[in-house]
């Protein structure tokens, strides 16, 4: 039986590179804002995700200006006082010292939003499992962010941000569901491990702790 052609080895290896080196970024962004071209590139790259019935449920919002992005990071800032909150002794204090945004200093934000409620793809795939919409975007937020690495740009995901705050300081209809905050911009280095575990929040979960085979068995 005729078997498609794979990419060449250099091409491969490439490949598992960004996806090795993908790193959630925090720090180190660079003033210089992308390229239009470039940033139109990284969108394309989102937007050729998988969907679940073709129903390409993704909407991008592309932030610039200071002001607004002042505004989502002062609902950060309530956000994340909550978030520690949470924590008690040590884990708080060891919280409260991480860098979790690049906010002001990325010299570009974007907002990635999924229409939930959009009939296209006519339902297809969505009876059974509806959150595939959500699941789709995700599939486009990770689009992006390899695309961007191979690009060297620097990627940072916010998710210590109240939906509803977001609504407010974007104007963002009711009818789609905000799913990602990213900053976005070049950077001075990309770090040869993740922040969280470089600065001892959590370790890494080995795969052969994570993969069962028939039958579903509990990691220890």
């Amino acid at each position: 039986m005729p078997q498609a052609t794979p990419y060449n080895p250099e091409d491969r290896a490439a490949i598992h590179r960004v996806i090795a080196e993908r790193r959630d970024v925090r720090r180190g962004y660079l003033p210089e804002p992308l390229p239009e071209s470039l940033l139109t590139k990284l969108l394309a790259a989102a937007h050729s995700a998988p969907s679940v019935g073709l129903m390409q449920p993704t909407r991008f919002l592309v932030i610039r200006s200071l002001d607004t992005r002042r505004r989502v990071h002062e609902a950060f800032q309530r956000a994340n006082e909550d978030a520690a909150a949470t924590y008690t002794g040590e884990r708080r204090e060891h919280y409260s010292s991480l860098k979790l945004e690049g906010i002001l200093e990325a010299p570009q934000n974007l907002c990635i939003l999924s229409d939930t409620q959009s009939q296209r793809g006519h339902g297809l795939g969505r009876h059974t499992m509806p959150e595939t919409a959500l699941y789709s975007t995700v599939c486009a937020i990770q689009n992006l962010w390899l695309a961007a690495r191979a690009e060297g740009v620097g990627v940072g995901w916010v998710s210590i941000l109240a939906p509803d705050a977001l609504r407010v300081a974007l104007a963002i209809p009711t009818h789609l569901t905000p799913v990602a905050y990213l900053c976005l911009g070049f950077v001075d280095s990309f770090a040869a491990e993740p922040d969280l575990e470089r600065y001892g929040w959590e370790q890494r979960i080995a795969l052969d702790d994570v993969v069962s085979y028939e039958s579903f068995k509990e990691t220890p």
